[in-house]
């Protein structure tokens, strides 16, 4: 029994070993624009779930969802998030395409994590997503605001829709005339 003990023990030994070569002499394939393996997703998004259930702090969103807090959200969102995440027009950003995973688009696939964690993503970021942590650029009650737009992000208030409808440009102004006035011919 002792050395099937060992046998085993060796056994896992050489199987971790041997994995640590094959990714530290280049065989993992890091690429951006290549899907992983269906056996990497899954572990890679349990592993995310599963720090998300151990370490997002259980708290209650501050923020109420208001229309006026929805709409303050719905602006940041546009200025920090769009890019990734994509607005009403374009849900899917070509740019969101340009990172695996993909950056999801909330205006075709809203977030149907709990706010704490959607809070805790915002707040510390993702690593090798591409996912941010905004912690040092965004204040807490920010943070908050987006989480509370994200949380309405399927029946959106008419003033947070207002913030992703494009501006309307002002026409050039015309002469008199309305057309281009040509030089007279000298002579």
């Amino acid at each position: 029994m002792k050395w099937f003990l060992l046998g085993v023990v060796f056994g896992m030994a050489l199987i971790l070993w041997g994995a640590y070569e094959f990714a530290t002499h280049g065989y993992v394939d890091f690429r951006a624009d290549q899907q992983p393996s269906a056996s990497e997703f899954r572990v890679a998004m349990a592993a995310v779930d599963a720090y998300m259930m151990r370490y997002a702090p259980n708290v209650k969103n501050p923020v109420p969802p208001t229309e006026q807090n929805v709409a303050t959200g719905a602006k940041i969102y546009l200025d920090r998030c769009a890019g990734c995440h994509g607005v009403p027009s374009n849900p899917e950003s070509r740019f969101s395409r340009s990172f695996y995973p993909p950056a999801p688009g909330f205006f075709k696939d809203s977030p149907d994590m709990p706010d704490r964690h959607n809070f805790y993503v915002v707040q510390h970021g993702i690593r090798w997503t591409g996912m941010p942590a905004w912690n040092g650029t965004l204040s807490d009650t920010e943070m908050w605001e987006v989480v509370t737009f994200l949380g309405a992000i399927d029946n959106l208030p008419l003033s947070a829709r207002n913030v992703f409808a494009p501006a309307v440009a002002a026409a050039p102004p015309q002469s008199k005339a309305g057309a281009m006035q040509m030089p007279m011919p000298m002579h």
